[in-house]
């Protein structure tokens, strides 16, 4: 080995010393450690919040055993011991929080008999699917429409685009999928009424089975992107108009700059930073905000086993699904933080709350 190669190796070493330095050591990785560090505070104490409300509700699993005359005493006592019903809520708590600290297991669902991670593993593809291609479809349309809004400020095109956007906010997310599926039943086959597939789904070739989801998709992804899509115009509009009136878009005006540089480059970039936000609640609410459209739509996604928990009154498949929302929300809100940081340098993640 010669010295060249030894000094090639000792500057590839310092290299790799320093940039996990500067790793270990930036804003960026200090700000993420410490806001996933409060959010598995977060976390612990939503747990707790959560088990103690669903243990004050009345009722309970054991008492809709009791009210099933088809339950024998004999398996009620299975449930009892399996499920360790009538320990202290207290003990039930940190036996779950046990279990899922040590073991990432979100205990046994009461009504399915099945850990409720594969029961929630198994569903949420389905709602992921629908709820990113709406928010995708979303920010498409309304962004779009809001800018020409905001630049045609009371013209006709102007004065459309905000009736669509009434009327997309007066209309329920119910109401709309309703009349959705109205819609579907007079015209059917043209489009499908229901579920996230065909009855002969598993013949279809890869492309077939590709075109037969996104076939079935349509209804219940227009549902969720009619009120969404209104809401998100007009804040586009009145932040972008907000934007407009600043001195300094007057300043770059007078310099000569062209239209589409002052609105598109400079008045754009600081008009969406409130919509970068918006997104990180969005990503949040992805798994749960989806539950109208698989309702009615009879989609199989998370909402339904959701609502199916609750009625059940099904502890451990509740709370897997409450704090899987949670979590959702803290990565959502860090991401948001991140994508601002990322969109306007000059914000200081410090500052971000």
């Amino acid at each position: 080995m010669t010295a060249t190669d030894d000094n090639y190796k000792d500057a590839t070493a310092r290299s790799s010393a320093n940039g996990l330095q500067f790793l270990l050591t930036s804003e960026t990785f200090l700000y993420i450690v410490k806001r996933v560090l409060q959010g598995l505070l977060t976390l612990l104490l939503a747990s707790a919040l959560s088990f103690a409300i669903i243990q004050l509700t009345p009722g309970g699993f054991l008492a809709l055993l009791d009210l099933n005359p088809k339950i024998s005493q004999e398996t009620k006592e299975q449930y009892i011991a399996l499920f360790g019903l009538k320990d202290p809520p207290i003990v039930q708590y940190f036996k779950w929080l046990w279990q899922v600290v040590t073991q990432f297991n979100f205990g046994l669902s009461f009504t399915y008999f099945r850990p409720v991670s594969s029961l929630l593993l198994e569903r949420i593809p389905a709602t992921l699917l629908m709820s990113l291609t709406s928010i995708i479809l979303t920010w498409a349309i309304a962004i779009p429409l809001g800018i020409v809004s905001a630049v045609k400020q009371n013209q006709f095109i102007d004065k459309f685009f905000r009736v669509i956007s009434y009327l997309g906010q007066g209309f329920p997310s119910f109401i709309t999928a309703l009349l959705l599926l109205i819609l579907a039943q007079n015209v059917s086959p043209l489009l499908p009424v229901g579920d996230m597939t065909s009855i002969n789904y598993s013949e279809y070739s890869p492309i077939g089975k590709f075109l037969d989801i996104a076939w079935h998709m349509i209804l219940p992804t227009i549902a969720l992107t009619v009120t969404s899509f209104a809401g998100l115009q007009r804040l586009m509009r009145g932040q972008l108009l907000d934007v407009l009136r600043q001195d300094y878009i007057q300043t770059a005006r007078a310099k000569g700059l062209p239209e589409n540089k002052v609105i598109y480059v400079h008045a754009l970039r600081n008009a969406i930073n409130p919509l970068i936000t918006l997104l990180g609640f969005e990503f949040s609410s992805l798994l749960s905000g989806a539950f109208i459209a698989e309702f009615f739509f009879n989609w199989p996604g998370l909402g339904r086993l959701i609502l199916q928990a609750v009625t059940a009154k099904d502890l451990y498949l509740v709370m897997g699904s409450l704090m899987m929302g949670a979590t959702m929300l803290i990565i959502g809100n860090l991401l948001a933080d991140l994508l601002l940081k990322a969109v306007d340098p000059r914000i200081k993640l410090e500052d971000l709350k």
